[in-house]
């Protein structure tokens, strides 16, 4: 079993490297830096229509949560700048182009997905473009829901402990409510985008073994590029000065992007061994 397993990696990894995966990695990093402000803008435009403009910081602070402390820190103060700046009306036309400009990401993600599981496109490129900003909105409002829910939680527990003293003592259970929200969150992302981006239909029992293998080598990734960083980061600043925090970033990007496109490049290798399987079965 361990041998096939080495085997099916192995392959997935041999796919990858043919797919041109080291080179779709990098446009969708590119496409993902490039995308996250115009999607906080979209974010900050929507939040006053559920409560507060602080809903939108809460989102920033769901989706850095899983990234490594070096990297999400410098990026947080970036993006607490766009937020401080980003209007509320959703018919500018500034929401509208951060719209189109986020959901380019969404279409990074479909081209990598698209050349992993070895399908052809053959939607119109207008639908496809509508599907990414629905995808985007979506995503937009969804996360809102969260965060308000996030916010609203102190509140909850603050009101039964009110009632009930004796539940003061589980308060510290709730510094794990963030990390578990951004968790759910990436994993929902995980499953939609794998089953319903690229083109064509899987079953999810053709997806879930590339996307726990992703979620394991993310989490994995995350805490060594961090041990990385806390060690070298002076590094980034002598080669970019400035722009040592983008970097930093676009090559965590980088990292988790390549991670991704091997989750379906490993689903599509084992869905093939199991074809295979079952054809040299000896009929009963």
């Amino acid at each position: 079993m361990l041998r096939l397993c080495y085997q099916i990696a192995l392959d997935a990894f041999y796919r990858f490297n043919a797919d041109d995966g080291w080179a779709i990695a990098s446009h969708i990093a590119l496409s993902a830096l490039m995308s996250l402000f115009p999607f906080l803008i979209l974010v900050a435009a929507l939040a006053p229509y559920f409560g507060t403009i602080e809903l939108a910081n809460e989102v920033a602070q769901i989706l850095l949560e899983a990234w490594p402390t070096q990297v999400a820190t410098p990026l947080a103060k970036e993006v607490q700048n766009v937020l401080g700046t980003a209007r509320g009306d959703v018919l500018t036309v500034g929401v509208l182009l951060a719209i189109f400009f986020a959901s380019s990401g969404i279409e990074s993600l479909r081209i990598g997905l698209n050349r992993a599981y070895g399908v052809v496109e053959t939607r119109s490129m207008w639908l496809m473009r509508l599907e990414a900003i629905g995808y985007v909105i979506i995503a937009a409002i969804g996360l809102l829901v969260l965060a308000f829910l996030v916010v609203l939680a102190p509140l909850i527990f603050a009101t039964a402990v009110r009632y009930v003293p004796q539940l003061s003592p589980l308060w510290p259970m709730f510094n794990f409510l963030r990390l578990a929200t951004a968790a759910t969150v990436f994993v929902a992302a995980l499953f939609i985008v794998h089953k319903w981006l690229p083109a064509g239909r899987r079953q999810l029992s053709q997806i879930w073994p590339g996307i726990m293998v992703t979620l394991v080598l993310w989490l994995l990734a995350g805490e060594l590029f961090g041990d990385y960083l806390s060690g070298f980061a002076y590094t980034y600043v002598t080669y970019y000065a400035g722009l040592a925090s983008v970097m930093m970033a676009l090559v965590f990007l980088y990292l988790t992007a390549s991670i991704f496109i091997y989750g379906a490049e490993l689903n599509t290798v084992i869905c093939k061994w199991r074809e295979e399987r079952t054809r040299v079965q000896p009929a009963e």
